[in-house]
């Protein structure tokens, strides 16, 4: 039995996703040239190390640059799934063949045309009501047909949990960025360890600066994007319950005569 994808609907396209990219390096590369480095460079040249706490010499960095860069388009996907989402949130509780009398058998193949020939047929709770039926008609069976409700859910909930790798990979190669970004200060901190013996430790501070800047952005923004993920889990989990219950109320009991 073929069984609906709804990552089809609750995903944005190929060329939407790689626009979105594309537009969210460019306008932080933007900001960064404009306003993050230039004030960056004059509070580091006016104050020193005293400037190192300030929140333009926080965010530059090359790492800190690609990790909001990231957690945009991330913010995008998360927010397109959730605006998918509450778009289609009355459609989970409806009752697609309410214009059927109960009381009769129902006429399979009349509610099958009608319910795949609806615009809302991509829709993951309409295609669980079609595969149920489908079922019921192939077997006559209402058991086999609350079957068919359960495992169809248990497919949509799968493909939504993979539809979500793109996001997870996201948040976890931000903080994995911030690492990065700490090697790098680190290891340029240590080539600058004669000019500290020396006296001159200007030098490596900024360096030391740089790698606990990275990681310290590179966290803060993953705690906001797994605080974003919570809330787009609670509203997918919510919209497998609001398909199952619809059915297991309204579907089964067009079929139960």
């Amino acid at each position: 039995m073929k069984l609906h994808n709804p990552n089809a609907s609750m995903n944005p396209g190929v060329l939407v996703s790689f626009i979105v990219v594309a537009l969210s390096f460019t306008l932080v590369q933007l900001f960064y040239a404009g306003m993050v480095r230039p004030a960056a460079e004059q509070l580091v040249s006016a104050e020193g190390t005293i400037a190192l706490s300030t929140l333009w010499v926080v965010l530059n960095g090359v790492e800190q640059q690609i990790c909001i860069s990231l957690m945009l388009v991330c913010l995008f996907l998360m927010a397109y799934k959730i605006w998918r989402l509450v778009d289609e949130e009355a459609i989970y509780n409806q009752d697609f063949l309410a214009d059927h009398d109960k009381s009769e058998p129902l006429d399979v193949n009349l509610a099958l045309s009608q319910l795949e020939g609806s615009k809302y047929r991509e829709n993951p709770a309409l295609a669980t009501w079609i595969s149920c039926i489908r079922r019921f008609k192939h077997t006559k069976n209402v058991q086999h047909a609350a079957d068919a409700i359960e495992s169809s859910v248990d497919n949509v909930a799968a493909q939504l949990e993979s539809g979500n790798n793109m996001v997870r990979f996201l948040i976890w190669a931000i903080p994995s960025l911030g690492f990065v970004g700490t090697v790098r200060g680190i290891g340029a901190a240590l080539a600058q360890a004669d000019d500290a013996l020396a006296g001159d430790i200007s030098g490596m501070t900024a360096s030391l600066g740089l790698a606990f800047n990275s990681t310290l952005v590179a966290l803060l923004i993953s705690v906001l994007l797994m605080y974003v993920m919570h809330l787009l889990n609670s509203r997918q989990d919510a919209m497998v319950l609001k398909i199952q219950g619809s059915c297991e109320k309204n579907l089964l009991s067009h079929l139960h005569h």
